[in-house]
């Protein structure tokens, strides 16, 4: 009895002391409710559970990537961003609300507004690839490449036989892949991509000690850059299943979208990929030469303004959560968002509601097939109170909608590869590129009409009428949706 008693006021020390630094660590209190509800409902593995994906990383600065080592040249490319962040804002290209959202990104991000941008929208994966295809066979210098995703499939295997013969021809290439993500990926293929001269790193390697926290922090950005000029950045990955031009009759069809940039918002994306570089290979690339073309002291033209906005583990906040806010807060007359895990927290949603009352008309599409019925049941809790606010939500039924978009009015967009959930918020590496233009806004706003048309429009009284038990089930899994 006394080695029982003794257990149980160690089990008890151990639940206080953990709920301690769950309240002294997690910014987010709703993170932290669920952790201790967690912690309380299913003993010992809520421990274990918490130690393993829920530590502050972000807080402890593990993932810490200072790519600039030399102090004075890392001040003096700070000072050149900022000068170029006041160019254009004294060049009155933008209105004065989107000037206050760019400076907030800069201030956060250091990552600035850019001018002299040419944006292609490209929708699914069948756009994507073959223009990829066609600019990586027309690199010079260097290939920048980091997928979460990379399978060994055809359109996997097409680009790696595109990057295996532009080593051999002397291209620098740089692979980065998701080791969670990717865990799929054929090692031969990488041993040939290796043979030929390029450079492998998986991020955060995955090994049976580290297995659960490494798991947790994923890294699900999809970048390449080519020779510093050329871009591509959104929701797609490398895998047949993202296209549909090669699908059989009744697969899946998989609608995104992705963005192709030429021009000076590409040394933002060149940047964030040397960070992560440099973070899983352990090596020091620097900022300098070929991989940054000097573009900043070209004059301002009024084309496709971008801005990139990082966010993850080793930024000091949220970007991308507070850039989403501080866009939302910025509209006057319409939202469209297409997301497809719609799981937004209180914050969020109370900034949608207050655009809302404010007269903003407001569009959500989320999917109509998901693939994980616990993020939908999450979601799912989300919409009655949005619904009641005016805001309509629409279920895309022709597959699955895996864009991240948001349009706002008529001359800003949003298109990235973040989702509307704690994971792309607090624990993922991700990346959104802001579009400030009317003819990408216009492309998008279309692209959302059409889908629209694939899409079953969630009635409020209908809605309102489902079962009660199907409604607490949801607001339950609610409460874990930080854990999600």
């Amino acid at each position: 009895m006394t080695g029982l008693l003794f257990l149980e006021v160690l089990y008890f020390l151990l639940v206080f002391f953990t709920i301690l630094r769950i309240i002294y660590d997690t910014r987010n209190g709703s993170k932290a409710l669920a952790y201790v509800l967690f912690i309380y409902f299913v003993p010992v593995i809520g421990i274990l559970f918490y130690f393993w994906f829920g530590v502050n990383y972000r807080k402890r600065k593990l993932y810490s990537k200072k790519i600039i080592l030399d102090e004075v040249l890392r001040q003096k490319v700070l000072n050149q961003l900022a000068d170029y962040q006041h160019k254009i804002k004294e060049s009155g290209i933008v209105n004065e609300c989107q000037q206050k959202l760019s400076d907030f990104i800069f201030k956060f991000s250091k990552t600035t507004l850019t001018a002299n941008n040419s944006i292609k929208l490209l929708i699914n994966g069948e756009e994507k690839f073959n223009t990829l295809l066609d600019d990586l066979k027309q690199a010079k210098h260097h290939i920048h490449i980091e997928y979460y995703i990379f399978e060994s499939d055809r359109t996997g295997t097409e680009i790696i036989e595109v990057l295996i013969q532009k080593a051999k021809a002397g291209v620098k290439v740089r692979f980065i892949y998701d080791d969670f993500g990717s865990h799929g990926i054929d090692k031969d293929q990488l041993n040939k991509l290796k043979s030929a001269g390029a450079e492998i790193a998986p991020f955060y390697k995955i090994d049976l000690f580290l297995f659960a926290s490494k798991i947790n922090y994923r890294n699900h950005r999809k970048i390449v850059i080519i020779d510093g000029a050329i871009s591509f950045v959104g929701g797609i990955n490398i895998s047949d299943k993202y296209r549909n031009d090669t699908k059989a009759t009744g697969e899946l069809f998989w609608r995104d979208t992705h963005l192709r940039i030429n021009g000076t918002a590409t040394a933002s994306l060149q940047f964030i990929f040397i960070g992560d570089w440099n973070f899983c290979s352990k090596q020091t690339l620097e900022i300098e030469g070929a991989y940054f073309p000097n573009r900043l002291n070209e004059n301002l033209i009024e084309t496709d303004l971008v801005q990139i906005v990082p966010s993850g583990p080793d930024s000091d906040l949220p970007v991308i959560y507070y850039s989403l806010i501080k866009t939302i807060d910025c509209a006057k007359k319409s939202i469209l968002i297409t997301n497809p895990y719609f799981i937004p927290g209180e914050s969020l949603v109370d900034a949608l509601l207050v655009a809302a009352g404010s007269g903003v008309s407001i569009k959500i599409i989320v999917p109509g097939i998901s693939d994980s019925k616990i993020v939908n049941a999450a979601a799912n809790s989300f919409y009655s109170e949005l619904l009641t606010a005016g805001i309509e939500i629409y279920r895309y039924q022709k597959g699955f909608v895996h864009a991240k978009t948001m349009v706002v009015d008529d001359d800003l967009s949003i298109v990235g590869t973040s989702n509307m959930d704690y994971r792309s918020f607090d624990l993922n590496f991700e990346v959104n590129a802001m579009v400030y233009s009317r003819k990408i806004a216009s492309e998008l706003t279309y692209a959302f009409e059409e889908d629209l048309k694939e899409c079953d429009k969630i009635d409020r009284n209908s809605w309102e009428r489902r079962p009660i038990y199907l409604q607490l089930v949801e607001r339950a899994v609610r409460l874990l949706s930080p854990l999600l």
